[in-house]
């Protein structure tokens, strides 16, 4: 009797997780996104691949260092010579940047609007294409309605989405399965190696359904995230970063 209950139990865990957009597809039960210590905060320990992930930028700093985790996890999801959307109003990412983290900058479509409500719809769109790895936009505001609207069609090609808001005014509910706060940390020179360090960042995953938001000081090297243990942030220093 106590077998069948733990099955019933574990059996309504996975649907709720499902209905709420943590679907196990073959997609994401195989992707190492090379998050280290960080998929951890994840239910199952599981990146949530078929789901639209938001990022808060509040610097121009910020956007940069968000723009490079995010290239990070599309090195990963676009490793069997996928394509992705990167779309906005304006291009501020520089394409030969994407080497670094394993993407051809031809594996990248650009995509340029006049108008934030333009470059939802193209989202939208776009995550209904089963073609693609990965869509991303640069948008300011996000309603509950878009948001729900971009959920939907993720939820129907499996296709990852990642919103980058900047400077946004309102950071209220919304349907995206989870909310970042990438900041830049300084990087350093391996003794006796000449020109720049390999790229550091301060993860802070702020919301994360079903799962453990935390704060983790990061260097991107080897096609993966290393943990900085001298970096590691107080717990009091963790709670001024909610949102």
């Amino acid at each position: 009797m106590r077998g069948s209950k733990a099955d019933i139990i574990a059996q309504l865990q996975r649907d709720i997780l499902s209905l709420q957009g943590f679907r196990s597809t073959a997609k994401s039960t195989a992707a190492d996104l090379g998050l280290g210590p960080i998929k951890h905060a994840f239910p199952n320990a599981t990146f949530p691949t078929d789901a639209v992930h938001e990022f808060l930028s509040t610097a121009p700093e910020h956007s940069a260092a968000t723009a490079g985790f995010i290239s990070g996890l599309l090195g990963r999801l676009m490793q069997n010579n996928g394509a992705c959307l990167w779309i906005g109003t304006a291009r501020s990412l520089f394409p030969p940047a994407l080497k670094v983290f394993g993407i051809e900058p031809d594996q990248v479509i650009f995509v340029t609007m006049e108008r934030e409500r333009d470059v939802l719809w193209a989202m939208e769109e776009a995550l209904k294409c089963k073609g693609l790895a990965a869509v991303v936009a640069e948008i300011k505001e996000l309603s509950f309605m878009a948001s729900r609207r971009l959920q939907l069609a993720v939820e129907q090609s499996n296709v990852t989405g990642f919103i980058i808001r900047h400077q946004p005014r309102y950071t209220g509910v919304n349907a995206c399965v989870s909310r970042w706060q990438i900041t830049p940390l300084p990087s350093e020179l391996e003794a006796g190696m000449p020109g720049i360090g390999f790229p550091r960042w301060q993860v802070a995953l702020l919301k994360i359904r079903n799962g453990r938001p935390g704060v983790w000081p990061v260097e991107w090297s080897g096609d993966r995230c290393q943990l900085l243990t001298a970096h590691i942030m107080q717990p009091d220093h963790q709670k001024r970063l909610r949102v």
